[in-house]
């Protein structure tokens, strides 16, 4: 049995590997600064194919967010921002991937993300509370290109929810764009 479903999937192109990249990101809000930052981004992928152009794509990733906050962070929050800078998030992100194959190699790529914060900067707040929320809902959207077993993408994500678990004072949401390469091992 398990060899005809590993048949069925192989027919409607099933794939697995893993992927390696970069997030260029900032946190949307008066608190952090308006620049584009870097960080990275770690992990898996399976695609299952749904007909000849349609398929889906599940990745289980580690992504790094790095941001610097404004002028704006101290006033806001009574806090002395001269301590704190520069942030780092670690997420493991789950995005769920509809897949559209424009033409051979060329695959359009649109769907959610749920990202769960593994954890983030400590010395942000004075009391130590967790200044961003566990979670990140974001869209996805962008293109790949898959050359035999290799995936090469470039993606945006837009953050939907608020990342603000101090107040409502200033709602943060993530932006990223997303550059990498994968490699199908299966």
């Amino acid at each position: 049995m398990m060899l005809s479903l590993f048949s069925i999937a192989n027919a409607q192109g099933f794939a697995a590997g893993i992927k390696l990249g970069t997030n260029i990101n900032k946190i949307q809000g008066q608190s952090f600064s308006d620049k584009f930052t870097y960080g990275y981004s770690a992990g898996g992928f399976i695609q299952v194919g749904l007909g000849k152009k349609w398929g889906v794509q599940v990745e289980g990733n580690f992504n790094q967010v790095s941001t610097d906050t404004s002028d704006r962070f101290s006033s806001l929050y009574k806090i002395n921002s001269d301590k704190i800078s520069s942030i780092k998030l670690n997420y493991l992100s789950i995005p769920l991937l509809l897949n559209y194959h424009v033409s051979k190699g060329i695959v359009l790529q649109a769907g959610p993300q749920y990202g769960i914060l593994l954890s983030q900067t400590k010395n942000l707040l004075e009391n130590g509370k967790d200044a961003f929320k566990t979670g990140d809902f974001s869209m996805l959207g962008g293109l790949q290109l898959q050359l035999s077993s290799i995936r090469i993408y470039g993606r945006y994500a837009i953050g939907l929810s608020n990342l603000n678990d101090i107040d409502n004072k200033d709602k943060w949401k993530n932006q990223s764009i997303q550059l990498g390469i994968g490699f199908a091992i299966l």
